[in-house]
């Protein structure tokens, strides 16, 4: 395949011992299983034909939806296969109570306390209250100190170093895939871990543009309306970020973008290791098996492939 030849847009997100990969019609999961094969399940994505959902802003929000969806099943899939052993089973009422969970403990940790300690200091630095422009400022800082320090506690865990590793192996993977090169683990070695349209970098992004877009709330709001606010424009906020990332990855190469996706690459030095040879070779058969056409059986070395509904 050469590099001027159009490439289809390829996404992913790392799991417990694997790689989730999404190309435009299919979605393939593999993980490593404690046997040393490589669980895989493969499946069509289901795609809208309604043009209203692929608007700018509104088709970002979709994309979201779906990606927390096949996220979930992912993890769910490689939970089960890489800790066999293990009761992994969740009913569906369990999934979206920890789903529900996650959510509350996201608000709170980076808007609600972030407000709350900007309301608490405008008792002590006066231009904080005299100017909304500096009071947003501030709790955007602070959203942002939260975030860092968030992944820099993370990245500690055993597990999660694992996540993180294979994180960097599907960054590689789809590096290979975009410059036009064979999928095999010694092209992919060679690749930057870092990659402009990491969802690292989407939500730095979020916590940026969210600094613009709360300064809409008038400053003379209670503190509650204040903070229902912000949940409010949590939608619209991500779907303009989402399409600040889709020009940041279009436009990597100019240097403008370049400095304005220098932060969000630096945080992928947190959210991201270097992966060995076998977490490679798993994110490039997920990403292989992602872009193989349903007649086409030639691309997967079978002996090592077990196939899962």
């Amino acid at each position: 395949m050469s590099k001027c030849d159009k490439k289809a847009n390829i996404g992913g997100q790392a799991v417990i011992e694997g790689v989730m990969m999404r190309a435009p019609n299919k979605f393939v999961i593999a993980v490593r299983q404690p046997n040393g094969k490589i669980a895989l399940k493969r499946d069509d994505i289901k795609i809208d034909s309604n043009t209203f959902f692929k608007k700018p802003v509104l088709r970002g929000l979709i994309a979201l939806y779906d990606a927390l969806i096949l996220g979930i099943k992912a993890l769910n899939f490689s939970a089960e296969k890489a800790m066999p052993d293990e009761d992994n089973k969740e009913s569906k009422l369990e999934t979206f109570f920890s789903l529900v969970v996650g959510i509350g403990f996201g608000i709170l940790l980076f808007l609600y306390l972030p407000l709350l300690l900007t309301e608490y200091s405008k008792s002590h630095f006066p231009i904080v209250e005299q100017s909304f422009l500096v009071f947003n400022l501030v709790d955007g800082l602070i959203r942002i100190v939260f975030f860092v320090l968030y992944l820099l506690i993370i990245s500690q865990l055993k597990d999660i170093k694992r996540v993180f590793a294979y994180h960097g192996a599907e960054h590689k993977s789809i590096y290979t895939y975009e410059q036009g090169l064979d999928l095999t683990v010694e092209n992919a070695r060679k690749m930057s871990r870092l990659h402009p349209r990491c969802g690292t970098s989407f939500l730095l992004i979020v916590l940026i543009v969210s600094i613009l877009t709360f300064s809409m709330i008038p400053k003379e709001a209670p503190f509650i309306i204040q903070f229902a606010a912000r949940i409010v424009f949590m939608p619209l906020i991500a779907g303009i970020s989402y399409e600040i990332l889709k020009l940041s990855g279009r436009y990597a190469g100019n240097l403008i973008v370049k400095i304005l996706i220098a932060p969000g690459l630096w945080l992928q030095h947190i959210t991201t290791r270097e992966p060995d040879d076998e977490m490679l070779e798993v994110a490039l058969i997920s990403i292989k098996e992602a872009l193989r056409k349903d007649d086409d059986d030639t691309y997967i070395p079978q002996e090592n492939i077990e196939y899962c509904n």
